[in-house]
C-alpha cells in the first residue's frame, strides 16, 4: 500500500505547522464567528457560564482537535462530541432545522482550510499532503455533522415527549367536568400546545387493532392520545368540511366511535357517547374494522344500551304473545313492527315483509284479537315500536318473557 502523503511530511514540519495553527486557533475561531454573525444574524448563540459563546468554545476545540490528532500522528481525526452535540440539541430544542448548522460548519471548515493552506506554503508542506489534510477536515466536518445530528435527535425526541405530555393533560381537562376556574386554565393549556380552542368538539375512543399499532395519522389541529389502553381522540371543528373523510382514510383498519358534536364545554358527553358505542362493539352489537360516527347509530345507542328497560316494557307491552309458540311468537312481531312502521294496510305490509297479502290480513286480524283497541293508542304503538325495534336489533326471541 503507498503510503500516505502526510505521513511523509518530516516531522519537524509537521510540528511546526501544529505550532503555528494551535497558536493561532482562538484567532481563527473568532473571524469564523465574526462571519457566522454577519451571514447568519438570526442564529442564536448560546453563552456558557463565563459569558463567552458556546459557539466560539465550539470552534475552538474543534480546530485545536483536529491540529493535536495530525500532530500525534493519527489517521482520522477525532471530533469532540459534548459541544457539537449541545449545538444539535438547541436546534432540536428550538424546533429549528439542521440546515443553518450544517452551512455554518461549511464555513467555517472553509475559512479554517483557507488559513491552513496559508500555514502549509508557510512550513513548506507538499501539496498531496495538503489535499489529504483538506479530505481530513471534509470528513471531520462529516463527523461534527454526525454528532450535531445525534443532540438534535435527542432533542426532538425530548420535545416531542414534552409536547405528548402536555397534549395529554389538554385532553385530560378538556374531558373534566366543566368547573369555574376551567375555562381560563383550558385556554392557558392549549396555548401551551399551539391548539385554538374551537367553539365545537367531537371526542373519539379508539380500539388498537394490534398491540403496537402504529398511531392514525390524523392531521394537524386533531388531538390524539395513544398512552391510554383505548386511545382518545379530539376532533376541533369536527363538521369541517372534508374533516370526516379524512379520519376515515387515517383511521383504516382500526375500530372504535366518535362521539356526537357537541359545544367545547360539553367534550365529556361527546366521550360518553364515544365509550358507549365502544362497548356496544365490543359485545358484537356494533360492527368491528371500523371508527363509527354516534350521530349515524342513533337507533342503536338509544336502544341497546337500555336492555334492562326495555326488557321490563317488552314484558307488559308484548304479553299477548305469551301464550303462542316461539314460531307464531316470531311472525306476529314481525308483522306488528311493519305495521307500525308501514303507512298502509295489509298490501303495504306484505310487500315489507315479502309475504302474500293474505298473510298479512291473516296476521294483523290476529294482532286485533290479542290487543284489542289498546293497538290503537300512539303512546303504546311507539312503546311497541321501541321494543320491537330493540329485539330486532339484538336478534332476541320475539316474545313478552325471553
Amino acid at each position: 500500500m503507498t503510503p500516505r502523503a502526510w505521513q511523509e511530511v518530516p516531522r519537524s514540519k509537521v510540528e511546526r505547522f501544529s505550532s503555528i495553527a494551535l497558536a493561532e486557533a482562538p484567532e481563527i475561531a473568532q473571524k469564523i464567528l465574526t462571519e457566522i454573525r454577519q451571514d447568519y444574524p438570526y442564529l442564536q448563540l448560546v453563552e456558557d457560564e463565563s459569558g463567552e459563546p458556546m459557539a466560539l468554545v465550539g470552534i475552538r476545540r474543534a480546530i485545536e482537535g483536529f491540529v493535536r490528532h495530525l500532530a500525534s500522528g493519527a489517521a482520522d481525526p477525532r471530533v469532540p462530541p459534548e459541544v457539537f452535540q449541545e449545538f444539535g440539541r438547541g436546534e432540536g430544542l428550538h424546533g429549528r432545522s439542521l440546515d443553518s448548522l450544517q452551512a455554518v460548519y461549511r464555513l467555517g471548515v472553509r475559512l479554517t482550510w483557507r488559513r491552513f493552506a496559508e500555514i502549509g506554503q508557510q512550513v513548506d508542506i507538499a501539496a498531496p499532503a495538503m489535499y489529504e489534510l483538506a479530505e481530513s477536515g471534509f470528513e471531520y466536518l462529516d463527523g461534527l455533522v454526525e454528532q450535531s445530528v445525534l443532540g438534535y435527535a435527542e432533542a426532538a425526541a425530548r420535545r416531542a415527549s414534552e409536547r405528548l405530555r402536555l397534549q395529554r393533560q389538554l385532553i385530560d381537562l378538556l374531558l373534566m367536568e366543566p368547573r369555574g376556574d376551567s375555562a381560563r386554565t383550558l385556554a392557558e393549556r392549549a396555548a401551551r400546545v399551539g391548539w385554538e380552542l374551537p367553539e365545537t368538539i367531537a371526542v373519539g375512543v379508539l380500539m388498537r387493532p394490534a398491540r403496537e399499532a402504529v398511531a392514525p395519522a390524523v392531521g394537524q389541529g386533531i388531538l390524539l392520545e395513544m398512552e391510554s389502553e383505548q386511545p382518545r381522540i379530539v376532533i376541533p371543528d369536527p363538521e369541517t368540511a372534508g374533516r370526516a373523510d379524512t379520519l376515515r382514510r387515517a383511521t383504516a383498519g382500526w375500530s372504535g366511535a366518535i362521539g356526537p358534536s357537541v359545544p367545547l364545554a360539553a367534550a365529556a358527553t361527546s366521550l360518553r357517547w364515544a365509550e358507549t358505542a365502544v362497548q356496544l362493539i365490543k359485545k358484537n352489537l356494533l360492527p368491528q374494522g371500523e371508527v363509527l360516527h354516534c350521530t349515524e347509530r342513533t337507533e342503536e345507542l338509544v336502544l341497546l344500551p337500555s336492555r334492562e328497560l326495555i326488557d321490563a316494557a317488552a314484558r307488559r307491552c308484548l304479553a299477548p304473545l305469551d301464550g303462542l309458540g316461539p314460531t307464531a311468537a316470531k311472525r306476529l312481531a314481525e308483522t306488528l313492527l311493519a305495521w307500525i312502521e308501514t303507512p298502509g294496510g295489509a298490501p303495504e305490509v306484505a310487500q315489507r315483509l315479502g309475504i302474500h297479502p293474505q298473510t298479512a290480513r291473516y296476521r294483523l286480524r290476529q294482532i286485533r284479537e290479542l290487543w284489542g283497541d289498546a293497538i290503537d293508542d300512539p303512546d303504546q304503538r311507539f312503546e311497541m315500536l321501541l321494543v320491537l325495534r330493540s329485539q330486532r336489533l339484538r336478534g332476541a326471541p320475539a316474545q313478552g318473557a325471553e
